[in-house]
């Protein structure tokens, strides 16, 4: 693969076979324009463990489980386990806690925010402009010196922990599967067989880790030096689902798809903030999880925090409300104090990360002296 890996036609295939998948999913069972969300998966996981209660979105998705180890199996078949862990380990754990409450208000991440484009989906289209001008911010503090400071190395053990944790549970979900909680109704209740659902998982994973998939580090590429090879797997996978939809007739404008809402400014003040917090984290949240899958410290503490992010909250009704025929859906009134709480923390942390980047090259000039 390595002699065409930096080729953008073989970068486009592999990002049709990834929309392929999410195809697949959404046919044989998962929920209608969703088929894969990292954000929204990752809450129905917490809660199939019983650390959220709303009885609608819980059930244990196997994609996920398989995007970790098909992420591990890539890296290291491929020699390329991420074998570091950052400094700022509590800000790295609380860029991803505010990323798993934003995306419930957005009601879905990065990943979903594309599938709902290429659905018709407005609401994804509006959520998709809020990104983008997140991450022109995020990427501005980080051209003024933001920084959360040097990497160390960690032991190749250490790698092993995530894909142990989730296949443990994966094998429990098998053969145990009384000791987690199902929806009988709702997003939860919809899901593909779990042989799909987890052969999906691995090669997205695997192909994720493979190509650097990131929603945000495209933006990152195209916006900073104007390269698009980084978006060109991103854009495979958005045409093929968008070539799919309008042959099945699932295309069409609307101000909202299935399992989202119609307040705009609450489309793009979430996605303001994933994008900004993207940026600030070094990757949007599928790609913290692939980043943790591949052994990295770093999207091990982000991804945790996006786990607590969307237990907390369901748990602290911060989550929004699916639109219909009756209501435009959104968030409660504290879910849009959450959001502007989350994106006063992300300035914060922006000025921290400058100001901290700053005072560490005046020290070292002062002792160079």
């Amino acid at each position: 693969m390595a002699k065409y890996e930096d080729k953008k036609w073989f970068l486009a295939v592999l990002g049709s076979v990834l929309g392929l998948g999410i195809i697949l999913l959404a046919h044989y069972g998962n929920p209608g324009n969703m088929g894969l969300c990292t954000i929204c998966f990752l809450r129905d996981i917490a809660g199939s463990l019983g650390l959220h209660q709303a009885a609608v979105v819980q059930y244990f998705r196997p994609e996920i489980v398989g995007i970790v180890l098909g992420a591990f199996g890539m890296a290291v078949l491929g020699r390329r386990l991420n074998l570091r862990s950052g400094s700022s380990p509590a800000i790295r754990f609380a860029l991803g806690l505010i990323m798993g409450v934003l995306g419930l208000v957005f009601l879905g991440c990065t990943l979903r925010m594309i599938i709902r484009m290429a659905a018709g989906d407005i609401s994804g289209y509006v959520g998709f402009v809020g990104f983008i001008l997140g991450s022109w911010v995020g990427i501005s503090f980080l051209r003024n010196g933001f920084d959360l400071g040097e990497g160390t190395i960690i032991r190749k053990g250490d790698t092993l922990v995530l894909p142990t944790i989730f296949l443990t549970l994966f094998i429990l979900f098998l053969i145990v599967p009384q000791m987690f909680i199902f929806s009988e109704e709702g997003p939860g209740s919809m899901h593909a067989p779990i042989i799909l659902s987890l052969i999906v998982g691995l090669a997205f994973g695997a192909i994720g880790q493979r190509v650097n998939l990131c929603m945000s580090g495209s933006l990152r590429n195209i916006l900073s030096i104007g390269d698009f090879t980084a978006a060109v797997p991103v854009l495979g996978m958005f045409f093929t689902l968008l070539i799919y939809n309008i042959i099945s007739g699932n295309f069409a404008f609307t101000a909202y798809g299935p399992i989202a809402h119609a307040q705009h400014l609450w489309n793009i003040l979430p996605m303001f903030g994933i994008g900004l917090a993207s940026a600030l984290g070094g990757g949007c949240p599928v790609r913290q999880l692939i980043k943790a899958g591949s052994g990295n410290g770093d999207g091990l503490l982000t991804t945790l925090g996006i786990f607590v992010g969307v237990a907390m909250a369901h748990n602290f009704g911060l989550t929004s409300a699916g639109a219909s025929e009756e209501a435009i859906g959104g968030p409660s009134a504290a879910g849009k104090i959450a959001v502007l709480v989350s994106l006063v923390v992300l300035f914060v942390i922006a000025f921290w990360g400058v100001a901290a980047k700053k005072n560490k090259e005046v020290v070292s000039a002062e002792q160079s002296v």
